[in-house]
This record gives C-alpha cells, structure tokens and sequence, in this order.
C-alpha cells in the first residue's frame, strides 16, 4: 500500500514540475504580410496596450529611442529593394526603432535585428535609413499599438504606427515597375538555357519522354556554345544520347564534357565521363 501511495506521490510531483501554466501575454506577437505591387512585406512585433496610461511624452517619452513595441525588435521585411523618403533599403530585414517628438517622429530602419528592446550599443553604422516624419492626431483611440500597411497602391505603401490618439506613417516606395517590365522581358525572350537544361533533366531522370530530352538538351547547349557550353550540360546530354541508344554520339559528347571538366579541374565530372566513355565503348 505505501509503495502505491508512493508511486501516486512520485507520479503527481513528476506532472508538477512538467505542466506549464499558460496565460495571456502582456504585449502578444503579431505577424503578417503584405504584397505591395510585387513586393512582399512582412512585419513581425508584440503589442502593448496603453491600460489607462498616458502613452506618447509618459509611457513612451519624447525624445528617447523606442523599441517600437514591446519585447524583441520590432521587424520589418522586403522581398526587393525599396526606397524611404529618397533612401534605397536593400531587400532583407530590419529592425526599426522609433524617437517620438511632439511634432516629429525619427523612424530608424537597422541592420542588427537580434536585440531585445534597444540596442545596448547603437550603431550608427547599422542605420540603414533614417526617415523623419510628422505625426497626426486622431479623432479616435487606438488602445493597443498597431504597426500596419495602409494606402496599399501599386507603387508604395504607407507604414503606419499608431498608438492612444496618435498615429504617424512613412511612405515606402517599391520597384513594381521595374520588377514588372523584367519579368514581360524575360518571358517575351523565350526560356532560357537553363530552363531548356532543367527541362531537360526532368526528363531524363523521370524516364520520360527521351526525345524531348534530346530536344531540349540540345537547345541548352546551342545557346551556350558561343560562350563554352558548361561541362555539366554535355554530361547530361551525353547520359540521354546514350539512353536513346546513341552511343557513338555520347562517347563524342562525354569528350567534350570531360575536356572542360579537366580545365575547370572538376575531378567528380573527370571520373564520371571517363567511367561513361569506357562502359559505353563497349561493344
């Protein structure tokens, strides 16, 4: 009976010490994402609430760095280049902290994102972009801090800080333009060889249709034969034309392919044409 009570006593203590209380945070996560023309945005922060409490020249004081939120860095990512007040952010994330003034906020865009609150030592070098801009008051209260896109067009975005009956934004300018005459380019030019490559190797490796494979292979290597058709290229090329019995082509294939491989000093290429050429001479 005792070692029952025991092993009861044993078993209680043991769930004890591995349950975990869970209760609500005091500033909880938020994270979403936002396409801006062909832009993808992300922000990532924790929101605080204001409870009763005077927010901006109180809780957040004026003229002294703000996380920004609560807890860890406050995120923001781009998927491109984009350009703050006249400043190109390069694609990437970044940590943004906020200098709140009665008539001006400094929103600072930062490199480092890995800090908990402000940096211990600011950086000036990490200062991707500083951006001043004015705050406007609102005719309504926002209890807890909301970081947002707004105004979305196909051009910019305004980032949007808004907390109590404040709110403030910064114009974020994205390369829709840009990004899309590219993309009409590209597709207009037709695929490139790489794309013939891949296609190409799908084919091959997915026992599909050989002679599409021979097709596309060939368009690869003819659109890089005036600048020295890569190694790799007549590898594969060599490997279908053997599958699809040609074997004195492929012998002649594998040559070239291994004469690059030699000049690239790419031993794994060498051993395998060397290893192709012998089997497939063969008779």
């Amino acid at each position: 009976m005792k070692k029952t009570i025991l092993a009861a006593v044993f078993f209680v203590a043991s769930l004890a010490v591995t349950a975990q209380v869970k209760t609500p945070a005091a500033s909880p996560r938020a994270t979403f994402e936002q396409t801006v023309g062909l832009t993808e945005v992300e922000i990532d922060y924790s929101r605080p609430s204001a409870k009763g409490r005077a927010v901006f020249g109180d809780l957040v004081p004026f003229g002294k760095m703000w996380r920004t939120g609560a807890n860890q860095n406050s995120m923001i990512s781009f998927s491109d280049d984009v350009t703050v007040d006249g400043k190109t952010l390069k694609k990437g994330k970044y940590a943004l902290f906020v200098t709140p003034k009665v008539d001006n906020w400094e929103v600072i865009f930062y490199t480092d994102t890995e800090n908990w609150g402000t940096p211990e030592k600011f950086d000036e070098a990490k200062v991707a972009a500083r951006v001043n801009v004015k705050p406007e008051t609102l005719n309504r209260n926002v209890e807890t801090f909301t970081i947002s896109l707004n105004n979305v067009d196909n051009d910019f975005a305004h980032l949007e800080f808004a907390w109590e009956k404040t709110v403030a934004a910064v114009k974020i300018e994205v390369p829709t333009k840009k990004t899309a005459m590219s993309n009409i380019e590209k597709v207009l030019a037709g695929p490139t060889a790489g794309d013939y490559f891949s296609s190409a190797q799908y084919y091959y490796q997915s026992n599909g249709d050989i002679a599409k494979a021979l097709e596309y292979v060939n368009k690869a290597t003819e659109m890089t034969a005036a600048k020295g058709t890569p190694f790799w290229y007549n590898r594969l090329k060599s490997q279908i034309q053997a599958k699809a019995g040609d074997k004195k082509g492929a012998i002649e294939t594998a040559k070239l392919s291994l004469e690059a491989a030699e000049k690239a000093g790419n031993s794994d290429y060498v051993k395998m044409n060397k290893d192709s050429i012998a089997e497939w001479s063969k008779k």
